[in-house]
């Protein structure tokens, strides 16, 4: 199994280029699934206050025996908690339950624009950041006009902005627009989300091409396209295999049959959906 790369920040940290999602996992599946992907030789890990596995993802990382400094912690901010005080006591909860003395990517889990205060949240975020807790800074389910409004007030830029991607939603010009900016793309629901995606027969021939699994050919184009996927799997061997997609290329002609397809979101349109 080749290591698995990483992309560099704008504020000249490191990711990997592939990630472990928990989301839904309970705290004694997150400890159990987190512990054996460390094992594996996962090293990024991605979280959420409104998950509620945040204990039990801490408690996998403890217990794989990684060292700590070796491991990518991702966490997110919930909707209740926008505003800047607001921000920085929740930081605190999170801190707390995942048993870190910081976190590596603290993430705005929705913008919320009705509510208007992910402007206040980012300015309590980027004192996290001066003051050590939190190593990187971004956003999730954010616009580019979410994200041009964060640098005209405050001047500083997310590191990454984790959105719905996936061959039926690739977010083409989302993904031009970050890459402008240096803004890495992260991808949730990367595998469709149980859409039937890895059914459709098109990836079952590119697959068979390449002696891999249909998820395995849409992680890949994932990283060919330069975004960071972070698939759930509490399974071993589905973790095993989600993680080894480096060991093979797909061709620009695949990459364009994967793309071919009817567009359309899963999840809830950020200038709308509310999560709290």
């Amino acid at each position: 199994m080749t290591g698995t790369p990483t992309h560099g920040l704008n504020d000249d940290t490191t990711i990997p280029a592939l990630g472990l999602g928990t989301y839904p996992m309970d705290d004694a599946e997150a400890e159990r699934s987190v512990s054996r992907a460390l094992e594996l030789g996962y090293r990024l890990v991605d979280t959420a206050t409104n998950y509620r596995d945040e204990t039990g993802t801490g408690r996998g990382i403890a217990r794989s025996g990684v060292p700590r400094h070796e491991v990518v912690v991702t966490t997110k901010l919930p909707g209740r908690h926008h505003g800047y005080e607001e921000t920085l006591a929740s930081f605190e909860e999170s801190r707390r339950r995942l048993g870190l003395d910081h976190v590596d990517l603290y993430l705005i889990h929705w913008p919320l624009p009705r509510v208007d205060r992910y402007v206040d949240s980012w300015k309590a975020m980027i004192k996290l950041r001066e003051d050590g807790l939190v190593r990187s800074i971004g956003v999730s389910n954010f616009t580019p006009g979410h994200i041009e409004r964060l640098e005209k007030e405050t001047g500083v830029l997310p590191a990454v902005n984790q959105v719905e991607l996936h061959p039926d939603f690739p977010q083409d010009e989302l993904r031009a627009y970050h890459a402008g900016k240096g803004i890495v793309t992260e991808s949730w629901s990367p595998l469709g989300g149980g859409s039937g995606l890895l059914d459709d027969p098109d990836l079952a021939t590119i697959a068979d091409a390449h002696g891999v699994t249909p998820g395995q050919v849409v992680l890949r184009w994932h990283t060919q396209l330069g975004a960071v996927p972070i698939p759930k799997s509490s399974d071993a061997g589905r973790q095993r295999q989600n993680l080894s997609v480096f060991d093979f290329e797909l061709t620009p002609g695949e990459l364009a049959v994967i793309s071919d397809r009817p567009k359309r979101r899963i999840g809830g349109d950020p200038e709308r959906h509310e999560e709290f």
